[in-house]
């Protein structure tokens, strides 16, 4: 019975992924659409400015700012130092 369903499973998958391909190769054409008015091209830094470096600064400053308010507010709100534990030794002479 296992194997049917991976048969199935695998089946699927193929079928979903010959569709998808079929789907998208108009994307890959070479002519243009009525109305296509495609601006200049990006230069590679641009590129790499627009898809890699601005995603890491803002990554850089909101993790930034997390961990600084969350530092700011933990220094008073830590319980498990204040809790004193008795050994059990401790415990059965008391």
């Amino acid at each position: 019975m296992d194997k049917k369903n991976a048969l199935r499973a695998g089946a699927l998958a193929a079928g979903t992924t010959l569709m998808m391909l079929l789907m998208s190769s108009p994307a890959l054409a070479l002519t243009r659409d009525d109305g296509d008015d495609p601006g200049p091209g990006l230069s590679v830094i641009q590129t790499l400015g627009l898809y890699v470096l601005i995603p890491l600064a803002l990554f850089g400053v909101i993790a930034g700012l997390v961990m600084m308010l969350d530092k700011s507010r933990a220094k008073g709100k830590t319980t498990s130092s204040n809790i004193t534990v008795k050994s059990d030794a401790q415990a059965n002479k008391a």
